[in-house]
């Protein structure tokens, strides 16, 4: 079996469900070495550990909240501790359905500082690690909604569309040495979204897509892994649309 991340380093935050599980499991499949970030679920970040583990790979869980500027840095020096940092996935996300008008400067200011501000500080934390060395690759996971916008979703959309700004302006600055990319998954059956809390208006939106059906974490980690890997050499500030055709930009 092939093992193209083999004697990498990577970190991916908010790992231990959905998206960032599959992602972490896809890396240490891959051969990496993987660091699972979780907020406040040591249960669950050392079961995936040890998931990683009895299947042959490689895994660390390090604590941080991305909102923290303090425990980024804590979390960055606990990584590096370990080794040279190869690559960063920015997963961790929070969602906020709520109407504009009663969106308050608290849910503002929370939402932006976890989705976008989160993948602000790792990034930083990452470049200034990797610039020097002349090599990394990040991928910072967006959504459709920064690209299609939706009602109610407001403050969610604004950071995801702020992700892939991000995204393509940290590429142009950083290239060719370190190249930076994003995801932007469409509906994924996750926690986050998750059919048995939905009701029968949210599953016809959120399926009324030409793939008919909801992604399922394994096919975002996919695009990941390409994005990561030798083979996605020449992309730099791309958005990977793996949406089941929400969006098609």
């Amino acid at each position: 079996m092939a093992r193209p991340l083999e004697h990498q380093v990577a970190l991916v935050t908010g790992a231990t469900q959905g998206i960032g599980r599959a992602i972490a499991i896809a890396l240490a499949d891959a051969g990496a070495r993987v660091w699972i970030n979780h907020l406040d679920q040591p249960q669950a970040a050392e079961a995936l550990v040890a998931q990683i583990v009895a299947g042959g790979g490689r895994a660390h869980a390090v604590q941080a909240d991305v909102a923290s500027p303090e425990q980024v840095e804590a979390m960055f020096v606990e990584v590096l501790g370990d080794g040279p940092l190869d690559i960063l996935v920015n997963n961790a996300g929070i969602i906020l359905e709520k109407a504009f008008l009663d969106t308050d400067e608290d849910d503002w200011a929370r939402l932006l500082g976890v989705d976008l501000g989160g993948v602000y500080r790792c990034c930083r934390q990452a470049l200034r690690h990797m610039q020097p060395r002349g090599t990394g690759s990040i991928v910072n996971i967006a959504s459709e909604l920064g690209q299609l916008g939706r009602a109610q979703y407001v403050a969610y959309c604004t950071a995801k569309a702020g992700v892939i700004g991000l995204s393509k302006s940290l590429a142009r600055e950083f290239a060719p040495a370190i190249r930076i990319n994003a995801v932007a998954p469409g509906p994924v059956d996750t926690p986050m979204v998750s059919l048995e809390h939905m009701s029968a208006e949210m599953i016809a939106a959120e399926t009324a897509i030409p793939a008919g059906r909801l992604g399922r974490p394994e096919e975002i980690a996919a695009a990941v892994l390409f994005l990561v890997s030798p083979q996605a050499s020449f992309f730099h500030g791309q958005t990977l649309g793996a949406n089941g055709g929400a969006w098609m930009g």
